[in-house]
């Protein structure tokens, strides 16, 4: 017997495992290296399984119907690969012989289940795997119909060793060319486990070998967690290797991408998918479910094993449960990615109908749903014109999958699918609402009902970041009460397993210092906000601004980026605009080709046409992209479709973009960011995570940050570092309080509400011109109401108006309201809102071009390296305003203040945060200004404070003369920084004492 810390033990234990749950035991002699079969296993199920055939084989040839049979599989798998040998079977004497039975789908035919069973599952120990190095045994394979289709090598760290060894042992000793180690003709993956955690591989290619890890996660991390008496790797056999669970991953799991990189699914998109699959089945259509899985971490393969999956699903009495599958997506490229799954699979023609571009795009959708294909892969906006060319959609139930989900999902394209698929639904709920109403009124309640949730309807939302609207729609709600997602792969969890990534270890950022001066001798009195736009524009568009950034972006690029991934590096420019993105390409080819750099190339990426202020001839002819994008040789302008193809060659090295390829943009050879554009939030996350994607040679990346702080950007990322939820819930009263706010105004009257609707619900979808014309004539008394007002009060209305339109349609989807009060206002008060006359002409910009003048400007790097997210905080996201943020009064400052504020925040050059910093933190940890702030006000506390601060100050004269000097000499200076760090210190230590009560 062998010792209970050995490797012949942990060999044993899985083994007995799996023998005490349906495999059977074969003998390391049962196993024939040289053709890697087990002989005897393989025609005894054909023997079994189809008499017939193997009778006709025996009348062929005898007692060599065996070795015909053999000889014959061996060369279709040398052919086809036995991936496709398993799921087809193959030709022996013309006739189809069947290699495995998989389980059906339903239990309809009892025949396939008794053939099912017959299956011979086994697990041989130490068996002899290469003919030509004796000795050379595998710890464990696992055989279907004597054909090998898993091996693993097993490490017990007792005996120092674990699954670490175990790779070095595949990479080192394992010949890929050995018969059973053929890539796509025997064995298909290969795990090295140790008992704490688990890799695996489909190739084996010696020292180039790709193990990925295949774990369950500990804690948001890396890893596994414990568990009471027993290995922290067991699900490997209990679960993953379970008799029915490997026969499920070899018929819908495993496929072959690009028909050389076989894959084989990690162990979260295996346990997402069965446990969405699990519940479906259990719960059936209308309930909603929210995965939030890492970027970078295969959301497009999890979604084609889903959708395929749910598609052929029958629940417990086998019965359908959804009549179709709806994949909403802008991603082209996953249209490809389900047909190559699922063609694989089922190789059946059609089962998968994209909706392509192109002016029928509706066309093609009412075809589609009308014909019952069992996967439809289109935009949300498909369903936007519909309507009119579709039949009901009678007693139908859908699975809709969305792919990266967002707020997208709450608008009016959300609804008009729902109102669609949903149909037989609303039918159901508006026969059980609509007796007691007048018929006006019944139109209206059914369009209220087709926003909120479906019985018929089903989501499974994907996303690596969802947003608080995205949680409160798709999520399942905790013992806390809390929603959060039904499958976390954290993006820690995807950064320690280096499975991606982690794009903020290489930040730097930049700031810009700068002196503006006034070029007029009069002030002119301006709104704030738009001449803080005027001035920022200015400093942004100023040729030296550009000239350098471009110099640092450049030489950054070659020489630090370019060398990298043996000179096929490439990069990205994030600019603010698209005339930020068409500037900054000028300023690129204007600096190349002053250096005479020939090995440099650059695209740019923007949407429509772009007028320079500052060149007359674009005024009639706009820069486009194509325009920019030409062939420097053929002078040919690139189409944009074709921009991602050329920006993967050799010829082009950095991308400029303005708004495009920030989201959904897969190039493995990115490997620098230079970001130029405010980023916050998951529009930080989302553009940053291009970077994240890994590729042989590529251990790290660059971001250089001219705009974002370094903490903003960390506080970006927390919330979705682990697990995101949310911090409160939306009171779904607040509608009806903005309701009546809206109506307090009284230029809204519940008469105009109803005849509005009448006429908006009889037009319906159809274009008619005299019912249009009664629309607007609805609308239009509100809008003379709203110009009779003073501004204050338009500014308000118009807020409260737009709150209200927002709420109510995130809180309709989520919410099966039925108030048809409600949805009259939504709809009214659309049209209403584009009616409005605008709050600010074009021509109502401020230029300051000719009066303000760049006397001063220097780019200096301010801090470099890793932001760290802290491990272990979930993230939690502030539910939205429903007001907006709106100033009511536009503030007016002369030009030379507005000037001063921004040479007082940018124009010094001080190095103050060390010393702030450390002021602020020894106050803090002053007892007497803890006493201070628990026994009087802000402004009573400000006496204790104050003198502390300029003592503090003082203290630190001798390392920081020239700021200390500066404040000292500048009253207005110090009286602003005392003030910010006193707020600071008594509002931690106020919520310190809230915390204790």
């Amino acid at each position: 017997m062998p010792k209970v810390t050995s490797e012949e033990a942990f060999e044993a234990e899985i083994e007995q495992h799996l023998l005490d749950n349906g495999y059977l035991k074969r003998r390391p002699q049962d196993f024939d290296p040289e053709i890697a079969l087990i002989r005897d296993d393989l025609t005894d199920y054909v023997k079994d399984t189809q008499p017939k055939i193997w009778k006709r084989l025996q009348d062929l040839y005898g007692d060599q119907a065996g070795p015909q049979l053999i000889d014959a599989f061996h060369k279709e798998v040398r052919q086809r690969g036995l991936l496709d040998v398993l799921r087809q079977g193959f030709k022996a004497s013309g006739r189809t012989v069947q290699v495995v039975t998989f389980r059906p789908a339903h239990g309809w035919n009892p025949a396939l289940d008794a053939e099912y069973r017959k299956n011979r599952v086994s697990v041989a120990r130490q068996i002899h795997v290469d003919p030509k190095r004796p000795g050379q045994e595998a710890d464990l394979v696992l055989f279907v119909n004597g054909i090998p289709v898993v091996t693993a090598e097993l490490k017990n760290p007792l005996t120092g060793q674990k699954a670490a060894h175990a790779k070095v042992q595949y990479q080192g000793d394992r010949d890929p060319d050995a018969p059973i180690f053929r890539f796509k003709e025997r064995a298909l993956v290969h795990f090295a486990v140790g008992s704490d955690e688990v890799w695996m591989t489909t190739r084996l290619a010696r020292t180039d070998t790709v193990f990925l890890p295949f774990n369950k996660g500990d804690g948001h991390g890396a890893g596994n967690p414990s568990v009471k008496d027993k290995h922290r790797t067991h699900y490997l056999w209990e679960e993953v290797w379970q008799r029915d669970s490997l026969l499920d991953l070899l018929a819908r799991f495993l496929f072959l991408e690009n028909k050389e990189k076989l894959i084989f699914p990690r162990y979260h998109q295996l346990d997402c998918v069965r446990l969405l699959v699990k519940k479906a089945r259990e719960h059936g259509a209308g309930s909603n479910y929210l995965v939030q899985h890492s970027a970078g971490s295969g959301k497009s393969n999890s979604i084609a094993w889903l959708a395929h999956q749910l598609a052929t699903l029958h629940d417990a009495q086998d019965q359908k449960v959804y009549d179709g599958v709806v994949v909403i997506t802008d991603r082209q490229i996953l249209d490809s990615q389900l047909q190559e799954v699922i063609d694989q699979i089922e190789h059946e023609p059609g089962v998968v109908q994209p909706i392509v571009k192109g002016p029928s795009k509706s066309g093609q959708l009412a075809a589609a749903l009308a014909a019952r294909k069992q996967i439809i892969v289109c935009t949300i906006q498909s369903f936007g014109a519909l309507a009119e060319k579709l039949d009901a959609l009678t007693d139908r139930r859908y699975a809709i999958v969305v792919d990266e989900a967002h707020s997208s999902q709450t608008g009016d394209a959300a609804r008009d699918m729902k109102e669609i698929l949903g149909a037989s639904s609303v039918a159901e709920r508006y026969e059980e609402e609509a007796d007691d109403l007048a018929a006006p009124d019944q139109a209206v309640l059914r369009a209220a009902l087709a926003r909120g949730p479906q019985r018929n309807l089903s989501y499974f939302a994907f996303t690596a970041t969802p947003k608080y609207k995205t949680l409160q729609l798709f999520g399942h709600r905790g013992e806390d009460g809390e929603p959060r997602p039904i499958h976390l792969y954290s993006m820690r969890q995807a950064i320690e397993e280096k499975f991606i990534l982690d794009v903020l270890q290489g930040y730097t950022t930049y700031e810009r210092y700068f002196e503006l001066v006034k070029k007029v001798q009069d002030d002119p009195r301006l709104d704030k906000k738009k001449a803080s736009r005027a001035l920022a524009c200015f400093v942004d568009f100023s040729p030296e601004n550009l000239r350098q950034k471009t110099e640092v972006i450049i030489e950054h690029f070659r020489s630090t980026v370019r060398r990298q991934l043996d000179g096929q590096a490439k990069a990205m420019v994030v600019t603010a605009s698209r005339l930020h993105a068409v500037k900054t390409r000028l300023a690129f080819d204007r600096y190349i080709a002053e250096r005479g750099y020939h090995d440099l190339g650059v695209l740019v990426a923007f949407s429509g046409g772009v007028v320079d202020p500052d060149d007359p001839a674009t005024e009639v002819k706009p820069w486009t992209e194509p325009e920019m994008n030409r062939d420097p040789v053929t002078g040919e302008t690139l189409p944009e479709s074709r921009l991602r193809e050329a920006f993967d060659t050799d010829r082009y090295q950095i991308l400029i973009v303005a708004e495009k390829y920030q989201t959904g943009f897969d190039q493995r050879k990115l490997m620098a960011m230079y970001v130029d554009r405010r980023l916050s939030g998951i529009q930080a996350v989302q553009t940053l995570s291009r970077l994240n994607r890994k590729k042989e040679g590529k251990e790290r990346t660059f971001v250089l940050d001219f705009v974002n702080q370094r903490d903003e950007i960390l506080e970006s990322f927390q919330p979705y570092y682990e697990a995101t939820t949310v911090e409160q819930d939306i009171d779904p009263h607040r509608l009806y309080e903005l309701r009546n706010e809206v109506l307090a105004f009284r230029i809204l009257h519940e008469s105009e509400l109803k005849h509005f609707a009448e006429v908006f619900f009889a037009i319906g979808a159809k274009a008619d011109r005299k019912g249009n014309a009664r629309l607007h004539a609805a609308v239009d008394p509100a809008v003379d109401g709203f110009k009779a007002l003073d501004d204050d009060a338009k500014d308000t209305f118009r807020n409260r108006l737009g709150a209200f339109l927002r709420l109510y349609a995130f809180l309709a989807q989520a919410v099966p309201f039925s108030d048809v009060d409600l949805e009259r206002l939504y709809v009214y008060g659309k049209m209403l809102q584009r009616k409005l006359p605008s709050d600010g002409e074009p021509g109502d910009e401020v230029t300051l071009g000719e009066d303000v003048a760049l006397r001063y400007y220097r780019l200096q790097k301010q801090a470099e390296g890793a932001i760290e997210p802290v491990p272990g905080v979930e993230g939690e996201l502030p539910a939205p305003s429903d007001v907006g943020t709106r100033s009511v009064d536009a503030e007016q400052v002369t030009l030379s203040s507005l000037i001063d504020q921004f040479n007082e925040r940018f124009g010094t050059d001080f190095d103050t945060g060390n010393l702030v910093e450390s002021v602020t933190r020894d106050l803090r940890a002053d007892d007497r200004m803890r006493a201070a702030a628990g026994a009087n006000d802000r402004d009573n506390f400000g006496y204790v404070h104050d003198r502390a601060f300029d003592k503090a100050i003082i203290d630190r004269l001798q390392h920081h003369s020239g700021f200390v000097n500066f404040l000292f000499e500048n009253e207005d200076a110090l009286k602003w920084l005392r003030r910010k760090v006193r707020d600071d210190i008594y509002d931690a230590f106020q919520k310190e004492r809230k915390a204790k009560e």
